[in-house]
């Protein structure tokens, strides 16, 4: 199973230094039924998309708690067994859960298949985001606007041999 794990630049780091993403648990995203109701799509590829920005939006989510990282947030897509990454069902339809996996133990590096990162233009837009999420999260619509702004950026696709060059 594909899963999309969130991380900052500082995360990305500390994964490539020790090899591994973790330790667990580990919170990812990933195609599971809740996310199939709710993106309504049968297409494989726009389903994994879609967890994929699921996993972007809790990049920011951690940026915005830790104001020394770069303004860029990073997504590493990990391929592991279907019996690894298990959704809450109690949570499967909660908007703010939707594609929410949790994954027991820590996952090689070796593992990834790619790494997703914002590009440098983007930071000013994701700056922004960060620092209005905690007003969206009150239900100020101004702010709302601007994090849902930092969805207009595409996250760039990286091999993991990159991942030196990208720190």
């Amino acid at each position: 199973m594909r899963v999309y794990v969130p991380l900052t630049l500082p995360g990305l780091a500390a994964a490539h230094r020790q090899g591994e993403l973790g330790p667990g648990p580990l919170t990812a995203y990933a195609v599971t039924p809740g996310l199939r109701e709710w993106y309504v799509s049968d297409d494989v590829e726009e389903l994994e998309y879609a967890a994929l920005g699921r996993a972007a939006g809790a990049s920011l989510r951690l940026l915005a708690t830790d104001p020394g990282a770069a303004r860029r947030r990073v997504v590493v897509a990990v391929d592991v067994p279907d019996r690894a990454a298990v959704a809450d069902p109690d949570r499967s339809l909660d908007p703010d859960a939707l594609g929410e996996v949790r994954i027991a133990e820590a996952v090689p590096l070796s593992k990834a298949a790619a790494v997703h990162v914002d590009a440098p233009d983007a930071v000013p837009d994701i700056t922004a985001a960060a620092d209005a999420l905690g007003a969206a999260d009150l239900g100020d619509d101004d702010a709302r606007f601007i994090v849902d702004g930092a969805e207009d950026h595409e996250l760039l696709w990286y091999a993991t041999q990159e991942i030196g060059n990208l720190l």
